[in-house]
């Protein structure tokens, strides 16, 4: 599988590896180091836990280089009517008599509850490529989809202020 990710995506993700090898890796091993040096092992909460942020950083670690591993490069080839990666789209939520923005987005910077959503979430797909005025449908799962439609768009462009997702 790869991940369609743009290149200041992974520009963060190397920055954010690098940070993690060279500056974060050194400081989680020595805290392990002096927790371990307080003695017994089995009852040591400041060993344990230092042990699980090490982990913590390591598993991030190897989740970035998979990421930046099997990534496929994209960019925005949308026109200047159309909804494309990065715009910022407002759209009426027919269902619920409401108004939402939605800026579309890459997975690795994805936040529903901030108005980030996937170019390949039901909302991200459905919208791609829509002008104003279109009336999407949203397929939620096979049995649930909604109509919105496209009230406004406001052309965006990948310059890093979305930050990567975390876990």
């Amino acid at each position: 599988m790869h991940n369609e990710l743009t290149q200041k995506d992974l520009q963060l993700m190397r920055e954010e590896l690098d940070y993690r090898r060279v500056q974060l890796r050194p400081k989680l091993l020595e805290a392990v180091k002096e927790a371990r040096a307080f003695g017994d092992l089995s009852e040591n909460f400041e060993y344990k836990a230092a042990k699980q942020e090490k982990n913590r950083n390591e598993s991030r670690i190897r989740f970035l280089e998979n990421m930046i591993k099997t990534a496929v490069v994209i960019a925005d080839h949308s026109g200047a009517d159309t909804v494309g990666l990065y715009d910022r789209v407002t759209v009426y939520l027919e269902e619920d008599d409401e108004t939402e923005v939605y800026q579309i987005v890459t997975t690795m910077r994805q936040d529903a509850l901030h108005g980030l959503v996937s170019k390949e979430s039901p909302m991200g797909k459905a919208l791609l490529g829509r002008r104003v005025g279109d009336r999407p449908y949203v397929q939620v799962n096979e049995q649930y989809g909604y109509y919105v439609e496209v009230r406004f768009i406001e052309k965006g462009t990948d310059d890093g202020s979305v930050p990567l997702n975390r876990f």
